[in-house]
């Protein structure tokens, strides 16, 4: 077009813009100009507009830049910005879509180059009926009465929608905007955790808007918004406290004036439900932030708040017991008291609500180790809560050791990382009470410095330790006792100290313990500091117990001279932490048999097996089979340990076996037929004669024991067995395999339970396989070469 026509056509449109009702008029006229056509928007045209995203951009900035003809940038905002915001309210869906495009571009290139005039006429305008319920607005409450409507339900619902276009749809992360919507994130997070009380259509909207203010502003702004919302500071204004949220007749949500609770019980207990609903809310809020960061990020802070919160309450004197207390100083401290009491309760949320994924690198795993171990430094674990302080230590150290131990994948920078704990393992490792918590802070120390190179026996311990309560039980350990008095490390003090500690640890004894079987004394010819594993070996810690535990079964492992004199008193240590309840000790007990018994065979294996088959007289049949389960468990390590050196210990094994498998306890027959499985398993050819009693017993019980679960591991034996004789199944099964047959056709067409199903076609099919193999074996091509006469 000529120059004169463009600037006549921008003159005319900029008079238009003008009016009122100038710029909806306008912002239809040139949308419509874009498909062609004029008229009412509507149809396949406007449809193209609306997806022409480009054209409505382009409108949007010449809207925000202030055309030659008016007098003032002020006056120009002042009367297009309340037109800009209706145009989010077009109710024709068509339409619409492009109006608020339009409109988010237009306020967004708005803030960018006239922010605090866009702050004036368009953002506080947008968030005016937020603001006005807000702790921070001045509202004089006491001419209203109860019941007084401050922002109906439609203007709400209006409002909160309006926030979602022009922030999240919007998308744009300015300082500005950050700001202004982080004075009204108190309103909105109150009117998400009602609307998640109720059902309201509000809950969606405004998750999406804390979400995306949670994505977009600096971590640190995030956790002051978090602390904030939690109400433990006044970073986020909240909703004012005599205002309440109503629910709407319209699925929204209405704020009115709160009415007074005369009965001080019922006021009490809606403020407890409150907070607790906030809490609940924030936590879920928080589940979806996972994969950022920053739940493990606020739980840390949460933690390190805790310490700061305990450390203020013990420099403080409590004034209610001080004569002549001020009444200033008891309200400060009630305050304390309740600031105290809600960090414990978002702290217990977290670990119940998002504790399963709540850290997502080795950053976080570091500040959440230095935070427990800070707490323990400065407040060792003494009075009432002393057992849990101490177990809270001993998985935090057990968490180091993990990854340490190869948990984890480190690199490099991660121990640079881990670095930053070393001197809190020092001061630990120099003034905890407990001796062998000191020790194992000096060597995870070691551990951490010499990047992995130099891992002590202790941290393996507590790095299988860890992650068998990952898998397992968790620890057990007796409420409201109080540490043990520092103790001499290995021998060094006065000659009482041990035999004293070892009379205290022989009276804490679990009841599980055989009664035969007594601690060992101090007067037994041991070093020292074997004297010393040994004594804790009966520590009524978990964590202390398993780690004397798997450092004695270390002496083993390294053919330490001392120990192996001691075999038999190692044996007898063994035994007993195998009744324990705990999972971390009594799989570190466990593991201690097994090298054991891998060393020397002959001597500890007919001990094991008297102990399988003949269980101690005088305890509760439940307690003996969980005893003799875990006596298989050794059993099989042992058979593995040894290979083809099995061989000469086959018959009482099996023997053994078999006994367990008519034992009148379901789950140890079950147990005892899936160790018979494996054992068959590794012992392939060499089974001979005695595959007959192991064929008769499994078909005795796949066809009448009443336990599904028996009859399934009846089944698993006849697939162990077949998989382990592979291409030997026709020869070494050639007296038994029709048996066999029988028994897997029967179970597949007769058996009720699934599983026990499944594993039958399994075992027809790994018998199929084989004889397949042994009838038709693979075709091979041979050249040969044949000199002739």
């Amino acid at each position: 077009a000529p120059a004169w026509l463009r600037r006549l056509c921008g003159h005319l449109l900029s008079e238009r813009l003008l009016r009122p009702g100038g710029v909806q008029a306008v912002v239809r006229g040139v949308l419509e100009g874009t498909d062609g056509e004029w008229g009412a928007l509507g149809g396949a045209g406007a449809e193209a507009a609306a997806l022409d995203w480009r054209k409505c951009d382009a409108v949007g900035k010449i809207l925000a830049a202030c055309p030659q003809q008016c007098l003032s940038l002020e006056d120009y905002y002042r009367q297009v910005c309340p037109q800009i915001l209706d145009l989010l309210h077009i109710q024709d869906k068509v339409a619409a879509r492009q109006f608020q495009r339009v409109a988010a571009t237009t306020l967004l290139t708005m803030a960018r180059e006239q922010p605090q005039l866009a702050e004036r006429h368009l953002l506080q305008p947008l968030l005016a009926p937020l603001r006005r319920c807000s702790e921070a607005a001045e509202l004089a409450l006491e001419d209203l009465t109860a019941g007084t409507v401050l922002v109906p339900e439609a203007e709400l619902g209006s409002c909160v929608e309006d926030v979602l276009k022009v922030y999240v749809v919007g998308n744009d992360s300015s300082s500005l905007l950050l700001g202004s919507l982080q004075s009204v994130l108190g309103v909105v997070f109150s009117l998400y955790s009602f609307a998640k009380q109720n059902v309201s259509y509000l809950r969606s909207p405004c998750q999406d808007i804390l979400l995306w203010f949670l994505e977009k502003a600096e971590r640190e702004q995030c956790l002051a918004v978090l602390e904030g919302l939690a109400g433990l500071s006044s970073h986020v204004p909240t909703l004012h406290p005599q205002c309440q949220l109503r629910v709407g007749s319209e699925g929204g949500a209405a704020i009115v004036v709160e009415e007074t609770i005369s009965d001080e019980d019922e006021a009490l207990y809606q403020k407890i439900s409150s907070e607790q609903c906030h809490v609940e809310s924030l936590v879920e809020l928080l589940s979806h932030c996972q994969k950022s960061g920053l739940a493990g990020d606020f739980f840390i802070h949460c933690l390190k708040e805790l310490t700061q919160v305990a450390a203020e309450d013990e420099a403080a004197p409590n004034p209610a017991v001080e004569p002549g207390g001020r009444l200033l100083e008891l309200e400060q401290y009630q305050a304390r008291q309740g600031r105290k009491l809600l960090v414990l309760q978002l702290v217990a949320a977290l670990c119940e609500g998002v504790s399963d994924t709540v850290f997502t690198d080795i950053v976080q795993v570091q500040e959440f180790l230095a935070a427990v171990l800070h707490r323990a430094c400065a407040h060792p674990a003494q009075g009432p809560g002393a057992a849990a302080e101490a177990q809270t230590l001993a998985m935090a150290m057990g968490l180091v050791a993990a990854v340490l131990g190869g948990a984890v994948q480190l690199k490099s920078s991660d121990f640079a990382v881990l670095k930053r704990l070393v001197p809190l393992l020092e001061e630990l490792s120099r003034t905890y009470p407990e001796p062998l918590t000191q020790e194992l802070a000096s060597d995870l120390r070691i551990a951490i410095c010499t990047h992995g190179a130099c891992s002590p026996g202790t941290v393996g311990a507590a790095a299988t330790g860890m992650l068998g309560r990952k898998a397992g039980t968790a620890a057990q350990s007796p409420a409201g006792r109080a540490p043990s008095p520092p103790a001499p490390r290995h021998g060094h003090g006065s000659p009482s100290a041990p035999r004293e500690r070892s009379k205290e640890q022989s009276t804490c004894r679990e009841p599980g313990a055989s009664g035969a079987c007594a601690a060992p004394s101090a007067d037994s010819p041991a070093p020292a500091g074997l004297q010393e594993l040994l004594l804790s070996a009966y520590d009524p810690q978990p964590p202390s117990r398993a780690a004397a535990l798997r450092h004695l079964a270390s002496l083993v492992t390294q053919r330490d001279p001392e120990a192996l004199r001691l075999q038999e008193k190692l044996l007898q240590v063994f035994l007993e932490n195998v009744q324990h309840e705990d999972a971390f000790v009594y799989l570190s007990a466990i593991q201690g048999i097994a090298l054991l018994s891998s060393e020397y065979p002959e001597r500890i294996l007919p001990v094991l097996l008297a102990q399988y088959e003949c269980p101690a007289q005088g305890t509760e049949d439940a307690v003996v089979t969980v005893t003799r389960m875990k006596l298989g468990e050794v059993l099989m390590r042992v058979t593995r340990a040894l290979g083809d050196m099995v061989f000469q210990h086959r018959e009482p094994l099996i023997r053994a076996f078999l006994r367990g498998a008519r034992d009148p306890d379901s789950a140890l027959r079950a147990s005892s037929l899936s160790n018979l499985g494996e054992l068959c398993q590794h012992l392939g050819f060499q089974l001979g004669s005695i595959i007959q009693e192991v064929t008769c017993c499994v078909t005795a019980i796949a066809r009448t024991d009443p336990e599904a679960e028996v009859r399934r591991a009846a089944v698993h034996v006849v697939v162990l067995l077949l998989r382990g004789l592979s291409d030997k199944v026709t020869e070494v099964l050639r007296d038994v395999l029709r048996d066999l047959y029988r028994l897997l056709k029967h179970v597949a067409t007769a058996e009720r339970d699934a599983a026990t199903v499944l594993h039958a076609q399994l075992a027809l099919e790994e018998l199929d396989t084989a004889v397949r193999r042994v009838l038709f074996p693979p075709q091979t091509l041979e050249k040969k070469i044949v000199v002739l006469p």
